[in-house]
């Protein structure tokens, strides 16, 4: 029984210990921010100015200007540099194109412009950094 007690009592002892490095080391993990590439807030930025321009097309109002801030997508620092290749500059092209024609005078339909320029988006996502296409997608008009 002594016996018993004395392994029981070692396992408890030897268990807390494991417990407060864990502790210890999730607490130092807590510490590391996140500090977004150049590109992932310019990505941002995009999505909030979609977002905006999605319910002025949908409410069938004026669309103001097409912002120059995103041709800064040819040079804004990437989370990963070696993604900037030649099929990324492709689809950053081509969507910078169909970003300016849902802006000009022009074209008639703009939510099938618009819905055109959302597909690059999800076009160029599907080679690289695939986690936001669900959040892309919830910006084309049904």
């Amino acid at each position: 029984m002594k016996n018993i007690l004395l392994i029981i009592s070692l396992c408890f002892i030897a268990f807390s210990c494991e417990t407060s490095k864990k502790e210890e080391i999730v607490k130092n993990e807590a510490l590391v921010m996140y500090v977004p590439s150049e590109m992932a807030l310019l990505m941002n930025e995009m999505y909030v100015f979609n977002e905006k321009t999605k319910e002025k097309i949908i409410k069938n109002e004026d669309l103001g200007e097409f912002s120059a801030n995103f041709l800064n997508i040819h040079s804004a620092i990437l989370t990963n540099p070696t993604d900037r290749n030649g099929e990324f500059e492709g689809f950053s092209q081509a969507f910078l194109l169909n970003q300016q024609a849902v802006f000009s005078e022009k074209i008639t339909d703009k939510k099938e412009q618009f819905n055109v320029m959302i597909n690059s988006c999800v076009a160029c996502h599907k080679t690289t950094c695939v986690g936001p296409i669900p959040k892309i997608k919830k910006l084309l008009i049904p």
